[in-house]
């Protein structure tokens, strides 16, 4: 197979038909151990800008871990998340990773090619959502598989790679190790940012919905619902998420369920949404940063219903 253009931060790509795509598969409906899934067969023959290479990117289960892909063939397309309409209804609406296999570099994005029905049904029947009872065949589940886990000093020598890649130039780099440092210092000095002092740490249920307008809670007032490690029932309140305390945002959608990376599992939640425009710092945590451009999750009990009258201060909407 011949090796397909390397794709930058901006090129315009097509996503290839479904028979084209069908011929990179293997049994599984993957390439090297990242499947292709039944929600990006809407795709096909439709024009998108790449939006980043993925040089390195997190993978979280019970603590984040930093993987890399083997073949650097990996790419993120503006906006193209999965809405886990195959995998029972997933809400963890992860950014889709692309092999470079599947795109072909074009000139804009003016035209669209047409897709055949039967090629569309083809390419489902090879691709596989379960690989038993209650574990889930996705991206996410195979993350770990498909991308390896780098060790310390490889994630140092990837920020060159990020600048390689065009993802962002060197004072964006600079300001993310910046970032990353001052992290680390102050959690070395004073422990975990915001750590509360519960034992088992309180819930509270607003029943919020997509589009609503909520208020994020103070600091002090996020700080007395977690516990000594930053958690909240097992979600960590990340340093970044503090830039939104006192501020008003609308609910982006409901979160109930998502699948673990790594494991299958669909893993249930309670009273947890994402807030619009409130997405991972991942530099606060990972050297450098990532590309995977996760949302934060936001416990209920850390926000309260907005005054409208107030909106303009700052919804983000």
């Amino acid at each position: 197979m011949t090796r397909p253009s390397r794709l930058y931060p901006g090129d315009f790509v097509e996503v290839k038909t479904p028979a084209e795509i069908l011929q990179t598969l293997d049994a599984d409906g993957a390439v090297d151990h990242l499947p292709f899934m039944p929600e990006m067969v809407e795709f096909c023959g439709r024009r998108f800008r790449v939006s980043r290479r993925v040089v390195k990117t997190c993978s979280f289960n019970t603590r984040s871990t930093m993987h890399a892909f083997a073949a650097d063939d990996v790419v993120l397309l503006e906006e193209l998340r999965c809405s886990g309409a195959a995998h029972d209804g997933c809400e963890k609406a992860c950014m889709i990773f692309w092999r470079e296999c599947w795109l072909r570099k074009v000139a804009g994005d003016a035209s669209q090619m047409a897709t055949s029905q039967e090629g569309a049904v083809a390419l489902r029947a090879r691709l596989k959502t379960t690989t038993s009872r209650n574990v889930y065949f996705c991206q996410a589940s195979e993350l770990t598989r498909a991308a390896r886990q780098l060790s310390r000093p490889e994630r140092f020598t990837k920020c060159f790679d990020e600048l390689s890649a065009r993802n962002c130039n060197i004072f964006v780099m600079a300001q993310r190790i910046a970032i990353w440092t001052f992290w680390r210092i102050r959690r070395s000095l004073l422990g975990p940012f915001a750590r509360g002092e519960n034992k088992a740490t309180p819930a509270e249920t607003l029943n919020l919905r997509a589009g609503e307008l909520v208020e994020v809670k103070p600091l002090e007032g996020i700080r007395q619902t977690l516990n000594d490690r930053s958690s909240n029932r097992g979600l960590w309140f990340s340093p970044e998420m503090r830039l939104l305390c006192g501020k008003q945002r609308r609910v982006a959608q409901r979160i109930d369920k998502i699948i673990v990376d790594g494991t299958g599992e669909m893993r249930k939640l309670h009273n947890t949404v994402y807030l619009e425009g409130s997405m991972c710092g991942c530099a606060y945590v990972a050297f450098g940063g990532c590309s995977r451009g996760e949302f934060n999750y936001w416990r209920e009990i850390w926000v309260r219903p907005a005054d409208p009258q107030g909106a303009s201060q700052n919804t983000g909407g």
